[in-house]
């Protein structure tokens, strides 16, 4: 079926609704890239969790494009833009439950297309979490 939308952004909408109607912190990771924006002095190799809780974020959408908030870093407020594309997961602070999510970043492309050589297996890129305090 061409054309489909990406069930993405309603993941991470049902993911985040979830978290602030059991009390839960929702922690938003990013891939950072330069469509990004986002305070670069938190950004950890390429990457950086967000807590989109009610407390620590304003104006909080989530479209099916971006997630755009604004929110403060070190006292600083900060406006944030985070394409859809750019989330790697979400998930609850407290219990670690959520989603991660495998892109075409994760996807490995080889010489002249199609599938790689025989003998050499890819290993799959696995998602990891830090504990942000």
């Amino acid at each position: 079926m061409s054309g489909a939308v990406s069930t993405k952004p309603y993941l991470v909408r049902a993911i985040y609704d979830w978290c602030a109607d059991s009390g839960l912190t929702a922690y938003l990771a990013v891939r950072v890239d330069e469509q990004t924006q986002v305070p670069m002095a938190y950004v950890r190799d390429g990457e950086i969790v967000l807590n989109l809780s009610v407390d620590a974020v304003r104006n909080l959408h989530i479209s099916n494009d971006e997630i755009t908030c604004g929110g403060r870093f070190g006292g600083v407020p900060h406006a944030i833009f985070v394409p859809m594309a750019a989330v790697i997961g979400i998930f609850a602070k407290e219990t670690g439950q959520g989603l991660m999510f495998q892109g075409q970043e994760s996807t490995p492309i080889f010489p002249g297309g199609g599938e790689p050589p025989s003998g050499n297996p890819v290993p799959p890129n696995k998602p990891h979490l830090r504990v942000v305090k």
